[in-house]
């Protein structure tokens, strides 16, 4: 997965590497953050709880399941310890490695995915013996690539032999076609991500998702990000009485001092008087 921030697995992936497999341990307190996801993602969670945000849908994970997030899409998290650490392993699948698979064993995708951006997978003995078959080589490090190389390939065959639709996701290279703009701008404007990646995800040039917005919305994409969050920031601090310090980041402001400038220069007031 590449991300601006860190993805539903807690690494850091730069744009155009290859497969990665990953063992993420955390111990304490809960630890939150949002990504966008490049790469599709297979993850097994060994111990504690994860809840992800996939636009505005919500799905809640636990020990002993197996997900698959697909690429290209906006995610927020919330992985909890239980009984002291959160513990997972994940595969991120790119897309030279399952081109490549495409040419040597004719696999393509056959009809339109329709499924949504999480996946619950069917849990099989064979999943679970590939799942666990990674800690070992986790545990001293990041492995050797040939050896990524090869359980990533292993992971692909096994995801098709559990569900056949499998192969219409994987094999889909298709990048995201134009879609509704407003929908799909009023269910993500609280992710804290650039304009282009917004006009990408939506399908248009970064002039094509300017020219679109300013005509469906009369005012320019950033000033109206800016307004949506801060609206949603008084509803939430006047009538849910929440405190400021508490929902600045979850509505895509990157720091406090940012959000109570904009908050007073947009109200006439900051917004601790509000909460006070």
């Amino acid at each position: 997965m590449e991300c601006q921030n860190k993805n539903p697995e807690g690494h850091e992936k730069q744009a155009g590497r290859g497969p990665r497999l990953l063992l993420n341990s955390y111990s304490g307190n809960k630890i939150e953050g949002e990504a966008f996801v490049t790469d599709h993602i297979f993850s097994y969670i060994i111990s504690g709880t994860n809840e992800v945000w996939l636009g505005d849908k919500k799905y809640i994970f636990s020990a002993g399941d197996f997900r698959f997030f697909k690429r290209n899409q906006l995610s927020r998290y919330v992985k909890s310890p239980v009984g002291g650490s959160f513990k997972s392993v994940a595969v991120h699948i790119d897309q030279a490695t399952l081109r490549e698979m495409s040419g040597l064993y004719g696999l393509v995708a056959d009809e339109g995915d329709q499924s949504g951006g999480s996946m619950l997978i069917r849990p099989s003995s064979l999943l679970k013996g590939f799942a666990d078959s990674l800690v070992p080589y986790l545990q001293q490090g990041q492995p050797d690539e040939r050896i990524v190389a090869l359980k990533t390939r292993e992971l692909i065959l096994l995801l098709i032999q559990n569900d056949s639709a499998f192969k219409n996701i994987l094999f889909d290279f298709s990048e995201p076609g134009k879609i509704d703009l407003q929908a799909f701008m009023n269910s993500h404007y609280r992710y804290n991500v650039s304009i282009d990646r917004f006009a990408f995800l939506t399908g248009r040039s970064l002039s094509g998702f300017k020219r679109d917005f300013e005509k469906l919305f009369q005012i320019s994409p950033s000033r109206w990000l800016v307004q949506k969050r801060l609206q949603e920031a008084r509803f939430l601090i006047e009538e849910k009485r929440e405190k400021p310090s508490d929902i600045y980041l979850d509505l895509g402001f990157e720091d406090l001092s940012h959000f109570s400038f904009a908050y007073k220069k947009s109200f006439g007031y900051a917004p601790n008087k509000k909460y006070l």
